[in-house]
Formats: structure tokens, sequence, C-alpha cells
């Protein structure tokens, strides 16, 4: 059996907290490590932005009017979306260190109430990862939380809009390594000049079907050489641009004045308002700066971008741009053909390398994605395997790969051309940043209650600019621009119906409460026995009895000795820790021998595979019934309980109060469990001497050694026949599709199948 691995003990990063004490070394060594994983992608466009860009009716002119104003607009949309937007201002709205679409989202949920995901209890606010500000609201947040509250569509529409913004991001996932292998391969025929395109196709895709075919293997083992060859392929490329500029053409600099993209604009019409399309892929891989903020430290990722990654793409771009001025014929391959001829194949080979490190970079932020996505019920469940066994955001996702595997092979062999590629590609990566963009802007109001003054000038500035290049880019959609929004619009489709069932089935489950005190005062005629063991319900429910034991109970009158309902839950926060997992109560009286027991976790926290959940469940039982003993004792010593609380008890059929429980030592007497070793130290006073674990503890100690079982409900859900077509084609065929091939809960919840009671239900919603 594979040792377990304690989540506390993987490192997902540079923690938020220490951020702010971390030390210079420390910021450094993470800017260096964020080359490797968060620029990749960005740093590789100089392969086909000036390609895609001139690839339709655009000609060039003997007076460069076309190259200057290229150059102007590449220069000026890198530097205020890439530097101004992300870099000085979205890096501010960090969830806890966490950034991305999810982020943002998460924020607004905190703050205005706008999370839609089941079980939210008042308690889950007590996390230390939950701190909201305090200040006063301003008269602009509170109309808007008040919009919000007053209308549950519009927490749907935010929900919507939010997903489309994570399905691009998907779309991401498959683009980015088609255009960047091809586009880096494609350089071969330079010197190769017989070779036929679709052997640069073939090529292509014998890198893409090995870089998919390693990723259950993890990163971990090579990550380290992912700094340096990104590094030296911005160096690379930076001294090209400064050894094109000082050879073909010093004046170049000139082209940085705004004044060429309104000459641009003048003098090539519609035709160079459609070529921005191809623009705007200078700046794909931004979002991933923001996306990738939990692995390193803002800090870290701003020092790395302005110290190393803007210098060198902007003279990259600078010196193809002087190049091109002095060779028109060629536009089409104007990345290769710059390059002197002593470094071409050095070059050549460090552009295959940075363009394989960029692929990996985006298929990891899916992996990511997905994971984030199935935590707040907006994706089918997947097996989630940790590739590395320190590093908890190194993950696989089989079921993925493979899907993003074929469709970055179709997108490859179908398109075979990375113009086409440029088109799909440009316009999903401006649909996520015009997403952010609004977020952003409510996050200004709601949560930094900023003015609104300045919260328009933000959202009407750079919504504009990208809404300029949206339209440019959806002007492309026959010529490849429809491949992002087909597979959005089914990401979508897949991610809201999942959405809708889910919460469907929580709210017939809480509709359908089973009333404990009937069942048990129906125990007698029914026959009902306990059997030696302890039994773990499955639920969705925070409160009450759900409906799956009752059915279960009425057909097999038989249940365990200690009962345990467990409520695997998300809460709307990154990340949650050990120490504030467990929430434990009591379900009735003592001598039932019934708790509830709710196991929280982040959206970015991830379930351990090998994780000791059964012994840690014992322990934390066993921790909390010796802390009621304790409050039993002080209470008859006359001492005050504030140290550990009163102790919860949940009446049968009334609303549940729960408290947090955590491992914390106490100087007095302290309870300390680990993997079901149980360690009761002897206390000072003397009441407490004979605090030793007593019958109910020993109980709870027996059961477990007589066996635990696993009972959960496996339910399929159907529509109610009144209800509307859309409704029965929703649950009846696309849900009940996506249930029966995704994963088990079973499977998810890491349950052994040894100890597995599956209990069949059909849920009319």
């Amino acid at each position: 059996m594979s040792p377990t691995i304690s989540e506390e003990s993987l490192e997902p990063g540079i923690s938020y907290q220490n951020t702010k004490r971390a030390s210079c070394t420390t910021v450094l060594t993470l800017a260096y490590q964020s080359l490797g994983v968060v620029y990749g992608d960005l740093s590789t466009s100089p392969l086909y932005v000036y390609k895609t860009t001139f690839s339709g009716k655009l000609s060039l002119h003997e007076n460069d009017e076309e190259i200057y104003g290229v150059l102007s607009f590449i220069f000026w949309t890198f530097t205020l979306i890439a530097l101004f937007k992300y870099v000085f201002i979205v890096m501010s709205a960090n969830d806890n260190g966490e950034g991305g679409t999810f982020a943002l989202y998460s924020l607004l949920c905190r703050h205005a109430r706008l999370s839609i995901l089941p079980n939210q209890q008042a308690i889950d606010e007590n996390l230390s990862a939950y701190a909201t500000e305090k200040s006063a609201d301003t008269w602009q947040s509170s109309a808007m939380k008040s919009v919000f509250e007053k209308h549950p569509k519009f927490r749907q529409g935010l929900l919507i809009f939010v997903l489309l913004g994570t399905c691009m991001a998907i779309g991401d996932g498959i683009l980015t390594p088609a255009i960047s292998v091809l586009s880096a391969v494609s350089g071969v025929k330079l010197k190769i000049t017989g070779l036929h395109e679709n052997y640069v196709v073939l090529i292509s895709c014998v890198i893409l079907v090995v870089l998919f075919s390693l990723q259950h293997h993890g990163t971990h083992r090579v990550a380290f050489l992912f700094a340096p060859i990104v590094t030296a392929w911005l160096l690379c490329i930076s001294g090209i641009g400064v050894y094109n500029i000082l050879k073909w053409n010093p004046l170049i600099f000139r082209a940085l004045s705004p004044v060429y993209m309104l000459k641009f604009l003048k003098s090539t019409g519609i035709e160079g308002w459609v070529s921005l399309g191809g623009v705007v892929l200078s700046i794909t891989g931004a979002e991933m700066m923001f996306a990738d903020l939990g692995h390193f430290s803002a800090l870290s990722i701003k020092i790395a971008f302005t110290v190393l990654v803007y210098p060198s793409l902007i003279l990259a771009y600078m010196g193809e741009a002087a190049y091109l001025s002095r060779h028109h014929e060629d536009v089409h391959s104007s990345f290769y053909k710059a390059i002197p001829e002593a470094v071409f194949w050095p070059v050549f080979i460090v552009a295959t390398f940075a363009a394989v490190v960029g692929s990996q970079a985006a298929i990891s932020a899916t992996f990511s994605i997905i994971s984030q996505c199935g935590a707040l019920n907006c994706f089918p469940r997947v097996k989630i395997v940790h590739t590395s066994r320190k590093i908890s955001g190194q993950i696989y996702i089989a079921e993925v790969n493979w899907m993003l595997m074929c469709l970055c092979l179709a997108v490859t062999v179908g398109l075979k051309d990375t113009n086409m590629i440029g088109h799909a590609y440009g316009l999903a990566v401006t649909i996520v940043m015009l997403v952010t963009t609004c977020l952003m802007a409510m996050v200004m109001i709601i949560v930094w209650k900023l003015q609104i003054f300045t919260t328009v000038a933000f959202l009407v500035f750079f919504g504009s600019i990208e809404l300029l290049y949206i339209s440019a880019s959806f002007y492309k959609v026959p010529e490849g621009g429809w491949i992002p929004l087909s597979l959005s619009l089914i990401f979508l489709t897949v991610m809201y119906v999942w959405n809708y069932g889910t919460l469907k089935k929580h709210q017939f489950d809480a509709e359908n409460k089973v009333s404990m005190k009937r069942i048990l005062r129906l125990g007698p005629s029914l026959g009902m026995v306990r059997v030696p063991g302890i039994g773990l319900i499955y639920t969705n429910l925070v409160t009450g009895v759900p409906a799956v034991f009752g059915h279960f109970v009425t057909n097999l009158p038989a249940f365990h000795q200690v009962l345990v309902f467990v409520c695997v839950k998300s809460v709307q926060v990154p990340y949650v820790s050990e120490k504030e997992r467990f929430l434990i109560s009591r379900v009735g009286k003592k001598e039932h021998s019934m708790f509830r027991c709710i196991v929280r976790y982040g959206y970015k926290n991830l379930q351990q595979e090998n994780y000791d959940f059964e012994n840690t469940l014992v322990s934390e039982l066993v921790l909390f019934v010796e802390k009621e003993r304790e409050n039993c004792l002080e209470a008859m010593n006359e001492e005050s309980s504030r140290e550990f609380g009163s102790s919860d008890i949940e009446d049968i059929d009334a609303p549940e109060q729960t408290f947090t429980f955590t491992n914390r030592r106490h100087q007095e007497n302290t309870v300390q469990s680990s993997h079901g070793i149980i360690q009761v130290m002897k206390s000072s006073n003397d009441h407490l001497e004979n605090c030793r674990p007593k019958e109910e503890s020993l109980q709870i100690l027996k059961a477990k050694e007589s066996g635990v079982a696993y009972i959960l409900g496996h339910s399929n859900a159907k529509a109610k026949k009144s209800s509307s077509i859309v409704k029965k084609v929703a649950i009846d065929f696309v849900y009940a599709f996506l249930s029966r091939n995704c994963r088990g809960p079973d499977v998810v919840l890491n349950v052994p199948h040894t100890s597995l009671l599956e209990v069949g239900m059909i849920y009319y919603v």
C-alpha cells in the first residue's frame, strides 16, 4: 500500500501569507521559476503574430506604413493590456493569493452572496480564508448587491458568463499546443525546401502525441528545465531583435508612436481592421499570468514580466518589423527568415522546446480549470491523479487529457494552417479577457468599493480595446473562428446542464428529508437492529437525514452500531486547511451513537487519493466525544466552558447547530489524533485525572475494528411529467448521459470497493 500523503505536506507554491515576508532571494527565485510555467505561451507568440496579421488581403506597400502600423498596434496592445491591465491592476484582485476567473467570481460570491453552491452555512464564514472587508458599503456597491439579491436570474446569468470565459480558456488548452508546435516545426521548411506541408503536420502531430502521452508521468522530473528553456528563448529572440534593428532599420523606434496606428487604419480601411485579429495574438498568455498567481506570488510574476519578458518580446517584435521593412516578400515566414544563418538551427531547436513548454503550461492550466469546475458542481465527476508527491498543483485527469489530444490533433490535421488556427485562437483569447474585465469592474465596486467614475473608466477603456479585437476576430469566424465558438458552446452546455441537474437533485434531497424520530419509532415494528461497525452515509445535506437512508432502512432494517452522516462539500474559498476541514456534530441522543461530519474543501483543494480519511474521521469522532466530556466536567466544577464552546447535539428533527472542531493542543488537556492512534495526556488538575477515553470513545474504536461500511446513494434523476420539453431533454437525456459516462461518486471520494454499499433511488425533479 502506498504511503499516506498529507495535504499539508504538499507544496502548492508560496503561500499568500508568506509572500508578505518572503526574502528578496525567494522572490527572485520565484520570478525565475515563473518563466517556465507562466510565460511559455506568451513568449512563443512572435512565431506566428506577423504571419497571421498579414494572412488576409492586407498587402505591403513601399512606404512601410502597414508594417509600422502593425508594430505600433502590437506595442500599445502589449503595453496597455498585458502590462497596465494585468500586471498593475488585475493582479491586485487576488483571492487569498489565487488568480483567474474563478478567483474573481469567488471574491464576488463572498462579498455579495452570489454563490449558487448548495449547503453553504454561516459557520463557513469563520474560515480563515473567508475574510471579507468590513468597510461600509457605498451606494454603488449596495445597489449592485441588491440587484443580485432580488433577481436570482442575474446570479444565473453571472454564472453563465463566468462559465463562458472558462470554456474559452479550455479552448486555449486545445489551440495553444496546435499553433505553437506547428509554428515552431514549420521553420524547417526554410532549410529543407522540398519538404511537403503534410510532413510538417505529421511531425507536429508526433510531437503532440508524445506530449499528451507523457502527461500521466507528470512534469516534476523535467520542470526544472522549463525556466532555462524559456529564458534561453527570450534571450535569443531579444538578441536577434537587436541585431535586426541595427542591421536593417535603426529608425524602427519611430513606429512606437500611436500616430502610426491611425495612419494604418486610415490607409488600409476594413482590411486593416480585420488584420487586428492577428495583432491580438501578441497577448496570448497574458491571462495565464493572472491564472497562475497561486503557484508563485504577484511580486515575482511582475518582476519576471517587467525585467525580462516585456523588453525581450518588444525587441523581438521590433526586430522582425525592421527586417520586414526591407524584405516585404518574406512576410509569411518573417520570423525564421529574420534569424541569422549562423544561429538558425540552435534557435530552431530552442523554439521547438519553447513551444512544447508553452503547450505544457496550457495543458496543465486546463487540468486545473476542470478540477475547479468539478469542485463547484459545474463539470461531471472525473478522477484527479496527483503526479507529484510534493507539489499539489501538478495533477492529471485522464479523460480530459485524451479529449484534449484528440481535439488538438483534429485541429492540427484539419486546418494544417497556423493562420486559421490563429483566427480561432484570437477569438478565444479576447473573449476570456473581456470576461476578466467585466468581473474586475464588479470587484472594483463590490469588493474595493471604488467610485463609479473609476470603475466606468476602467471598463470603458479596456473593454473598448477588447471589443475592437473581438469584432475583428468575429469577422474571421468562417476562417477558423467557428472552432472556439463551437467548442465553447458544447462545454458550456455540458457545464450548465450538469450544474442544473446537481442543484435539482439537491433540492429534491432537501424537500424529502426523512424524520429520524419516525424511523426510530418504527424500529421495533420493522425489526430494526444495530450491527457492529461504523456506517458512513454519504449525503449532500448538511442538516437532516437524506431520503436515501430512509429508503435503505425500510428495505434493510439494520444499520451500524455507530452511524455517521458524511457531507463532502465545497466552499467558496480557494483552500481550506486540514485543521478547519471537519465539522462534527451529534444527531439525536448519545445512546443513538449517530453523528454528522461535514468535510469542507476549497475550490482549489484536491482530495488526495491516498488520504487516510477513514482513520482521520475516527480520530475526529473520538476527539469530539472527549471534548464533550471535558465540557461536562468543567460544568460540574463550575468552570467556564469558553475554551471549547458548548457541545453540539443535533436534535433529531430540529435545526442543526455545528461548531468547528480542530486539533489544537492545550496545556491542561491534550487529545492528539494521528491515523487512528488516540492518546489522552493526563491533566495537572485533579478533576481531569479521570479524563480517559470512556465508554463511548471505546465503543467507536471497537466499532472501527469491526469494519467501516460506505453507504452511497446511486440515484438517477428524471424530469417530472409536468416539466417542459427543454427540461426533459436536459435532465432525461443530457444529464442522464453525463451521469452514466462520468466517474461514480465512489471513485471521486476514493471509497474502497470492498466496503461499498450502493442504494438505488430515482429522483423526480
